[in-house]
Protein backbone atom coordinates (compact mmCIF):
# COMPACT_ATOMS: atom_id res chain seq x y z
CA UNK A 1 0.00 0.00 0.00
CA UNK A 2 1.48 3.33 -1.06
CA UNK A 3 2.02 5.77 1.82
CA UNK A 4 0.01 8.99 1.79
CA UNK A 5 1.05 12.31 3.26
CA UNK A 6 -0.84 13.20 6.56
CA UNK A 7 -1.42 16.65 5.08
CA UNK A 8 -3.39 15.53 2.01
CA UNK A 9 -7.11 14.81 2.07
CA UNK A 10 -6.88 11.03 2.22
CA UNK A 11 -5.38 11.03 5.68
CA UNK A 12 -6.10 14.40 7.22
CA UNK A 13 -7.14 14.40 10.88
CA UNK A 14 -9.76 16.91 9.71
CA UNK A 15 -11.50 14.16 7.73
CA UNK A 16 -12.22 12.07 10.84
CA UNK A 17 -15.49 12.69 12.73
CA UNK A 18 -15.05 14.99 15.68
CA UNK A 19 -15.99 13.55 19.05
CA UNK A 20 -15.57 16.80 20.86
CA UNK A 21 -18.04 18.71 18.76
CA UNK A 22 -20.62 16.40 17.22
CA UNK A 23 -22.50 19.21 15.50
CA UNK A 24 -19.75 19.68 12.92
CA UNK A 25 -20.06 17.74 9.64
CA UNK A 26 -17.13 15.38 10.10
CA UNK A 27 -14.81 18.02 11.64
CA UNK A 28 -14.15 19.75 8.37
CA UNK A 29 -15.19 16.86 6.18
CA UNK A 30 -13.43 17.69 2.94
CA UNK A 31 -14.39 15.33 0.10
CA UNK A 32 -11.58 13.44 -1.53
CA UNK A 33 -12.50 14.42 -5.04
CA UNK A 34 -8.98 15.56 -6.02
CA UNK A 35 -6.27 12.91 -6.22
CA UNK A 36 -3.71 13.59 -3.45
CA UNK A 37 -0.28 14.70 -4.65
CA UNK A 38 2.96 14.65 -2.74
CA UNK A 39 4.32 18.24 -2.73
CA UNK A 40 7.62 16.89 -4.01
CA UNK A 41 6.22 14.86 -6.91
CA UNK A 42 6.78 11.58 -5.11
CA UNK A 43 3.84 10.03 -6.95
CA UNK A 44 5.10 11.09 -10.36
CA UNK A 45 6.14 8.21 -12.62
CA UNK A 46 9.88 8.15 -13.40
CA UNK A 47 11.03 8.66 -16.97
CA UNK A 48 11.27 5.25 -18.60
CA UNK A 49 14.44 6.36 -20.42
CA UNK A 50 16.33 7.31 -17.28
CA UNK A 51 17.89 5.19 -14.58
CA UNK A 52 17.83 6.75 -11.11
CA UNK A 53 20.73 6.12 -8.74
CA UNK A 54 20.01 3.77 -5.86
CA UNK A 55 20.93 4.35 -2.26
CA UNK A 56 23.14 1.44 -1.10
CA UNK A 57 21.19 1.26 2.18
CA UNK A 58 17.83 0.95 0.44
CA UNK A 59 16.62 4.47 1.19
CA UNK A 60 16.17 5.80 -2.33
CA UNK A 61 13.01 7.85 -2.76
CA UNK A 62 11.24 5.50 -5.18
CA UNK A 63 11.31 2.41 -2.97
CA UNK A 64 11.97 3.48 0.66
CA UNK A 65 12.86 -0.03 1.76
CA UNK A 66 13.65 -0.70 5.38
CA UNK A 67 17.36 -0.40 6.00
CA UNK A 68 19.80 -0.92 8.86
CA UNK A 69 19.05 2.54 10.25
CA UNK A 70 15.28 1.98 10.44
CA UNK A 71 13.09 1.45 13.48
CA UNK A 72 11.20 -1.82 12.97
CA UNK A 73 8.14 -0.45 14.79
CA UNK A 74 7.42 2.79 12.90
CA UNK A 75 9.52 1.74 9.87
CA UNK A 76 11.04 5.22 9.68
CA UNK A 77 14.62 6.20 10.37
CA UNK A 78 15.59 5.88 14.00
CA UNK A 79 14.88 8.92 16.16
CA UNK A 80 16.07 9.26 19.76
CA UNK A 81 17.54 5.73 19.65
CA UNK A 82 16.78 3.49 22.63
CA UNK A 83 18.51 0.14 23.19
CA UNK A 84 16.55 -2.55 24.98
CA UNK A 85 18.16 -4.20 28.01
CA UNK A 86 19.14 -7.02 27.96
CA UNK A 87 18.50 -8.00 24.29
CA UNK A 88 20.16 -4.88 22.80
CA UNK A 89 17.67 -4.41 19.97
CA UNK A 90 17.31 -0.73 19.08
CA UNK A 91 14.14 1.24 18.30
CA UNK A 92 12.92 4.83 18.48
CA UNK A 93 12.40 5.73 22.13
CA UNK A 94 8.89 6.97 21.43
CA UNK A 95 8.02 3.65 19.79
CA UNK A 96 9.54 1.13 22.21
CA UNK A 97 8.16 2.85 25.34
CA UNK A 98 4.75 1.40 24.45
CA UNK A 99 6.06 -2.19 24.74
CA UNK A 100 6.92 -4.43 27.66
CA UNK A 101 8.46 -7.14 25.48
CA UNK A 102 10.89 -6.67 22.60
CA UNK A 103 8.89 -6.74 19.32
CA UNK A 104 11.76 -8.54 17.57
CA UNK A 105 12.78 -11.29 19.97
CA UNK A 106 10.08 -11.28 22.67
CA UNK A 107 12.51 -10.76 25.53
CA UNK A 108 11.30 -8.89 28.61
CA UNK A 109 12.43 -5.26 28.50
CA UNK A 110 14.03 -4.55 31.85
CA UNK A 111 15.03 -1.03 30.85
CA UNK A 112 16.18 1.03 27.89
CA UNK A 113 19.28 3.13 27.41
CA UNK A 114 20.17 5.76 24.85
CA UNK A 115 22.33 4.72 21.91
CA UNK A 116 23.99 8.03 21.09
CA UNK A 117 26.54 6.49 18.72
CA UNK A 118 23.91 4.94 16.47
CA UNK A 119 21.78 8.10 16.61
CA UNK A 120 24.79 10.13 15.54
CA UNK A 121 25.22 7.82 12.55
CA UNK A 122 21.55 8.25 11.61
CA UNK A 123 21.82 12.03 11.92
CA UNK A 124 24.92 12.15 9.72
CA UNK A 125 23.19 9.94 7.15
CA UNK A 126 20.17 12.26 7.03
CA UNK A 127 22.36 15.34 6.79
CA UNK A 128 24.23 14.00 3.78
CA UNK A 129 21.49 12.00 2.06
CA UNK A 130 20.81 13.15 -1.48
CA UNK A 131 23.29 16.00 -1.29
CA UNK A 132 26.53 16.90 -2.99
CA UNK A 133 28.81 19.82 -2.31
CA UNK A 134 29.42 22.19 -5.19
CA UNK A 135 31.47 25.34 -5.00
CA UNK A 136 29.71 28.38 -6.40
CA UNK A 137 32.12 29.73 -9.05
CA UNK A 138 31.44 31.94 -12.03
CA UNK A 139 33.56 30.04 -14.56
CA UNK A 140 34.23 26.43 -15.40
CA UNK A 141 38.02 26.65 -15.11
CA UNK A 142 39.61 24.24 -12.73
CA UNK A 143 40.30 26.36 -9.71
CA UNK A 144 41.25 25.41 -6.23
CA UNK A 145 38.28 25.81 -3.91
CA UNK A 146 39.03 28.23 -1.12
CA UNK A 147 37.30 28.57 2.20
CA UNK A 148 35.85 31.93 1.16
CA UNK A 149 33.86 30.45 -1.73
CA UNK A 150 30.20 29.72 -1.15
CA UNK A 151 29.40 26.02 -0.83
CA UNK A 152 25.95 25.05 -2.09
CA UNK A 153 24.25 21.85 -0.98
CA UNK A 154 22.16 20.62 -3.88
CA UNK A 155 19.26 18.16 -3.76
CA UNK A 156 20.31 15.60 -6.36
CA UNK A 157 18.72 12.46 -7.80
CA UNK A 158 17.78 10.89 -4.45
CA UNK A 159 15.15 13.61 -3.92
CA UNK A 160 15.93 14.67 -0.38
CA UNK A 161 12.63 16.47 0.11
CA UNK A 162 10.53 13.45 -0.80
CA UNK A 163 12.81 11.27 1.32
CA UNK A 164 12.30 13.39 4.45
CA UNK A 165 8.54 13.69 3.91
CA UNK A 166 8.23 9.94 3.44
CA UNK A 167 10.11 9.22 6.65
CA UNK A 168 7.92 11.73 8.48
CA UNK A 169 4.75 10.15 7.12
CA UNK A 170 5.80 6.72 8.34
CA UNK A 171 6.57 8.05 11.81
CA UNK A 172 3.31 10.05 11.94
CA UNK A 173 1.18 7.01 11.10
CA UNK A 174 2.93 5.07 13.85
CA UNK A 175 2.16 7.91 16.31
CA UNK A 176 5.82 8.81 16.68
CA UNK A 177 4.99 12.48 16.25
CA UNK A 178 8.29 13.87 17.55
CA UNK A 179 10.16 11.90 14.89
CA UNK A 180 7.80 13.21 12.20
CA UNK A 181 8.27 16.80 13.42
CA UNK A 182 12.05 16.44 13.35
CA UNK A 183 12.12 15.22 9.72
CA UNK A 184 9.59 17.83 8.56
CA UNK A 185 11.52 20.61 10.27
CA UNK A 186 14.66 19.59 8.38
CA UNK A 187 12.67 19.54 5.16
CA UNK A 188 11.20 23.00 5.83
CA UNK A 189 14.67 24.38 6.59
CA UNK A 190 15.99 22.97 3.31
CA UNK A 191 13.18 24.63 1.34
CA UNK A 192 13.66 27.94 3.15
CA UNK A 193 17.33 27.88 2.14
CA UNK A 194 16.32 27.32 -1.49
CA UNK A 195 13.72 30.11 -1.33
CA UNK A 196 16.40 32.46 0.01
CA UNK A 197 18.35 31.88 -3.22
CA UNK A 198 15.26 32.45 -5.37
CA UNK A 199 11.57 31.90 -4.66
CA UNK A 200 9.40 29.95 -7.10
CA UNK A 201 5.78 28.79 -7.08
CA UNK A 202 6.92 25.19 -6.68
CA UNK A 203 9.02 25.99 -3.63
CA UNK A 204 6.18 27.99 -2.04
CA UNK A 205 3.81 25.08 -2.67
CA UNK A 206 6.24 22.61 -1.12
CA UNK A 207 6.89 24.76 1.94
CA UNK A 208 3.18 25.44 2.40
CA UNK A 209 2.46 21.72 2.37
CA UNK A 210 5.28 20.84 4.79
CA UNK A 211 4.26 23.60 7.21
CA UNK A 212 0.74 22.20 7.13
CA UNK A 213 2.09 18.77 8.04
CA UNK A 214 3.96 20.33 10.96
CA UNK A 215 0.67 21.89 12.04
CA UNK A 216 -0.95 18.45 11.95
CA UNK A 217 1.86 17.08 14.13
CA UNK A 218 1.40 19.83 16.71
CA UNK A 219 -2.36 19.35 16.73
CA UNK A 220 -1.90 15.61 17.25
CA UNK A 221 0.05 16.20 20.48
CA UNK A 222 -2.31 18.92 21.72
CA UNK A 223 -0.05 21.89 21.03
CA UNK A 224 -2.78 24.12 19.59
CA UNK A 225 -0.76 27.36 19.69
CA UNK A 226 2.10 25.93 17.62
CA UNK A 227 -0.39 24.25 15.26
CA UNK A 228 -2.08 27.60 14.56
CA UNK A 229 1.32 29.21 13.92
CA UNK A 230 2.29 26.55 11.39
CA UNK A 231 -1.10 26.60 9.66
CA UNK A 232 -1.04 30.40 9.42
CA UNK A 233 2.45 30.33 7.91
CA UNK A 234 1.30 27.61 5.50
CA UNK A 235 -1.62 29.80 4.45
CA UNK A 236 0.77 32.71 3.87
CA UNK A 237 2.79 30.73 1.32
CA UNK A 238 -0.19 29.03 -0.34
CA UNK A 239 -1.96 32.37 -0.84
CA UNK A 240 0.91 33.46 -3.08
CA UNK A 241 0.16 30.68 -5.59
CA UNK A 242 -2.18 30.65 -8.61
CA UNK A 243 -5.83 30.27 -7.65
CA UNK A 244 -6.60 27.95 -10.58
CA UNK A 245 -4.70 24.96 -9.13
CA UNK A 246 -7.36 22.72 -7.55
CA UNK A 247 -5.00 20.90 -5.22
CA UNK A 248 -3.37 24.07 -3.92
CA UNK A 249 -6.68 25.86 -3.32
CA UNK A 250 -8.08 22.80 -1.57
CA UNK A 251 -5.01 22.59 0.67
CA UNK A 252 -5.29 26.32 1.41
CA UNK A 253 -8.97 26.02 2.34
CA UNK A 254 -8.28 23.01 4.57
CA UNK A 255 -5.53 24.88 6.43
CA UNK A 256 -7.94 27.77 7.03
CA UNK A 257 -10.57 25.34 8.30
CA UNK A 258 -8.08 23.71 10.64
CA UNK A 259 -7.24 27.08 12.18
CA UNK A 260 -10.98 27.70 12.50
CA UNK A 261 -11.43 24.34 14.24
CA UNK A 262 -8.69 25.16 16.76
CA UNK A 263 -10.17 28.58 17.44
CA UNK A 264 -13.62 27.00 17.83
CA UNK A 265 -12.39 24.47 20.39
CA UNK A 266 -10.61 27.31 22.21
CA UNK A 267 -13.96 29.14 22.50
CA UNK A 268 -13.02 32.02 20.18
CA UNK A 269 -16.13 31.82 17.97
CA UNK A 270 -15.57 35.12 16.18
CA UNK A 271 -12.07 34.09 15.09
CA UNK A 272 -13.36 30.65 14.12
CA UNK A 273 -16.04 32.20 11.93
CA UNK A 274 -13.49 34.48 10.28
CA UNK A 275 -11.28 31.56 9.23
CA UNK A 276 -14.26 29.42 8.17
CA UNK A 277 -15.51 32.33 6.07
CA UNK A 278 -12.09 32.77 4.43
CA UNK A 279 -12.10 29.07 3.57
CA UNK A 280 -15.62 29.40 2.15
CA UNK A 281 -14.53 32.27 -0.10
CA UNK A 282 -11.54 30.29 -1.37
CA UNK A 283 -13.82 27.35 -2.15
CA UNK A 284 -16.43 29.53 -3.87
CA UNK A 285 -13.71 30.93 -6.14
CA UNK A 286 -12.42 27.42 -6.85
CA UNK A 287 -15.92 26.28 -7.75
CA UNK A 288 -16.19 29.16 -10.23
CA UNK A 289 -12.95 28.01 -11.89
CA UNK A 290 -14.16 24.38 -11.96
CA UNK A 291 -17.98 24.47 -12.05
CA UNK A 292 -18.18 20.86 -13.25
CA UNK A 293 -16.13 19.47 -10.35
CA UNK A 294 -18.37 17.67 -7.79
CA UNK A 295 -15.63 17.80 -5.17
CA UNK A 296 -15.54 21.60 -5.34
CA UNK A 297 -19.30 21.77 -4.76
CA UNK A 298 -19.00 19.43 -1.80
CA UNK A 299 -16.21 21.59 -0.39
CA UNK A 300 -18.44 24.68 -0.60
CA UNK A 301 -21.30 22.83 1.14
CA UNK A 302 -19.01 21.75 3.99
CA UNK A 303 -17.77 25.32 4.48
CA UNK A 304 -21.36 26.63 4.45
CA UNK A 305 -22.18 24.14 7.22
CA UNK A 306 -19.21 25.28 9.30
CA UNK A 307 -20.01 28.98 8.96
CA UNK A 308 -23.70 28.41 9.67
CA UNK A 309 -22.90 26.29 12.72
CA UNK A 310 -20.83 29.11 14.22
CA UNK A 311 -23.48 31.67 13.30
CA UNK A 312 -26.00 29.65 15.29
CA UNK A 313 -23.65 29.49 18.27
CA UNK A 314 -23.23 33.28 18.04
CA UNK A 315 -27.00 33.74 18.08
CA UNK A 316 -27.37 34.69 14.42
CA UNK A 317 -30.13 32.16 13.80
CA UNK A 318 -31.59 33.66 10.61
CA UNK A 319 -28.17 33.85 8.95
CA UNK A 320 -27.42 30.29 10.06
CA UNK A 321 -30.65 29.00 8.51
CA UNK A 322 -29.77 30.70 5.23
CA UNK A 323 -26.39 28.96 5.25
CA UNK A 324 -27.90 25.54 5.95
CA UNK A 325 -30.48 26.03 3.22
CA UNK A 326 -27.87 27.10 0.66
CA UNK A 327 -25.79 24.02 1.45
CA UNK A 328 -28.83 21.73 1.06
CA UNK A 329 -29.73 23.34 -2.26
CA UNK A 330 -26.19 22.82 -3.59
CA UNK A 331 -26.05 19.15 -2.61
CA UNK A 332 -29.54 18.30 -3.82
CA UNK A 333 -28.73 19.74 -7.25
CA UNK A 334 -25.38 17.92 -7.41
CA UNK A 335 -25.18 15.08 -9.93
CA UNK A 336 -22.61 12.35 -9.27
CA UNK A 337 -21.48 9.46 -11.42
CA UNK A 338 -22.31 5.95 -10.26
CA UNK A 339 -18.63 5.14 -9.82
CA UNK A 340 -18.07 8.07 -7.44
CA UNK A 341 -18.96 6.00 -4.39
CA UNK A 342 -16.79 7.99 -2.01
CA UNK A 343 -18.29 11.30 -3.11
CA UNK A 344 -21.80 9.86 -2.88
CA UNK A 345 -21.22 8.80 0.71
CA UNK A 346 -19.74 12.18 1.61
CA UNK A 347 -22.59 14.02 -0.07
CA UNK A 348 -25.16 11.98 1.86
CA UNK A 349 -23.36 12.51 5.16
CA UNK A 350 -23.11 16.30 4.76
CA UNK A 351 -26.69 16.53 3.45
CA UNK A 352 -28.04 14.66 6.47
CA UNK A 353 -26.10 16.94 8.80
CA UNK A 354 -27.47 20.08 7.12
CA UNK A 355 -31.05 18.82 7.19
CA UNK A 356 -30.76 17.82 10.85
CA UNK A 357 -29.40 21.25 11.76
CA UNK A 358 -32.20 22.96 9.85
CA UNK A 359 -34.85 20.80 11.54
CA UNK A 360 -33.54 21.64 15.05
CA UNK A 361 -35.09 25.13 15.09
CA UNK A 362 -38.10 24.56 12.93
CA UNK A 363 -41.40 25.00 14.84
CA UNK A 364 -43.33 21.81 15.43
Amino acid sequence: MKPVCPFVKASRPEDAPSRKHQKEPGAGADPAGVSPKCPFGYDAKPDAGSVSPKCPLGYDSQTFKLGPLSCMICQALLFDCAKCVPCSHVFCKGCIMRFKDCPLCGADIESTEADSNLQSTVDRFIEGHGRIKRSHVENSDKEEVTKKETVIYEDVSLERGAFLVQQAMRAFRAQNVESAKSRLTLCADDIRDQIAMGSTSELCSQLGAVLGMLGDCCRAIGDAASAVTYFEESVGFLEQLPADDMEITHTLSVSLNKIGDLKYYDGDLQAARSYYDQSLNVRRDAAKHSPDSPSQILDVAVSLAKVADVDRSLGNESIAIQGFQEGIKLLESLTLKSEDIGLQQRRQSVLEFLKNQLAEKEPK
